[in-house]
């Protein structure tokens, strides 16, 4: 999110809540207001104050409910009124395994981990939220697969040899750059429409071994080795394979016909070439 704050300023009185004063931030202009979504009574300030929302926040990392979401929306029901607007950085996790199908965003929600399950929970409370009879917030879900960006490569597991599986056995992967996942937010809070999800993700259709071999031949890097995806298995650390053993491929029609979002970066190659 920090990546569309200077637009954000431009056009918007800034509220930040954070745990810490961050001096980057007041040199922004944004006012700070300190508070943590683990513990509720820290949020008061918050109740009634903004007229829109963008939450980046991600959920706990145990558990299966986003205590966090459900901390943030009991504030804001309690103000006398609710922000016009709330946008939500969710994640594409929440799809599950796909097998390599092309998604949209009425496939429903079939989370496989943990992870995932507790921002099918965010999601499905920020609904109820948008939908109560009387006070209305307009909410819109960004569903946003690997985000990257120069600061956010993950060229260490190509430092660490780590392997990858081979071509024919392989998982598809999507990708969206940090400053188009910024500028999609923006877009959300123009015209995003009311309880509706949006994939957020580039025009790249890539298989996971085609991403890493780019980003290896882009820093000058080996690319990695190649074995059967039952040994990769074994191989990598549980959460790792988590993410690569779910395939999709994300349709993102919707993003452009409706946020109207022209993307600064349409592919990995262009996202990379700017790292």
């Amino acid at each position: 999110m920090r990546r569309a704050l200077p637009q954000l300023v431009r056009r918007w009185h800034v509220l930040a809540l954070v745990r810490q004063h961050d001096p980057q931030l007041s040199a922004l202009g944004i006012t700070q207001i300190e508070g943590d979504l683990d513990r509720p009574e820290t949020l008061t300030r918050l109740a009634g104050l903004a007229d829109a929302v963008i939450h980046s926040a991600p959920p706990p990392p145990q558990g299966t409910d986003d205590t966090r979401t459900r901390n943030l929306i009991a504030t804001l029901q309690r103000g006398k009124s609710l922000p016009r607007q709330l946008v939500y950085i969710s994640t594409s996790g929440v799809y599950g395994d796909c097998r390599g199908a092309w998604v949209s965003e009425t496939r429903s929600p079939a989370a496989q981990s943990a992870r995932a399950a507790r921002r099918v929970d965010a999601e499905r409370r920020l609904r109820r939220f948008g939908r109560q009879p009387g006070r209305h917030c307009r909410v819109s879900i960004l569903r946003a697969p690997g985000i990257y960006a120069a600061d956010r490569l993950p060229l260490e597991r190509l430092h660490k040899r780590l392997p990858l599986m081979l071509h024919a056995e392989d998982s598809h992967t999507n990708h969206i750059h940090a400053d188009d996942l910024g500028r999609a937010c923006i877009a959300a809070l123009a015209r995003g429409r009311a309880n509706r999800v949006y994939n957020i993700n580039d025009d790249s259709s890539l298989l996971m071994g085609e991403w890493f071999d780019a980003l290896a031949d882009a820093f000058a890097l080996p690319r990695a080795p190649r074995l059967p995806r039952e040994e990769v298995r074994r191989t990598v650390p549980a959460l790792q394979w988590s993410f690569m053993n779910e395939s999709r491929r994300l349709d993102n029609t919707r993003m452009k016909r409706e946020l109207r979002l022209r993307l600064r970066y349409p592919t990995i190659a262009a996202g990379i070439s700017k790292a």
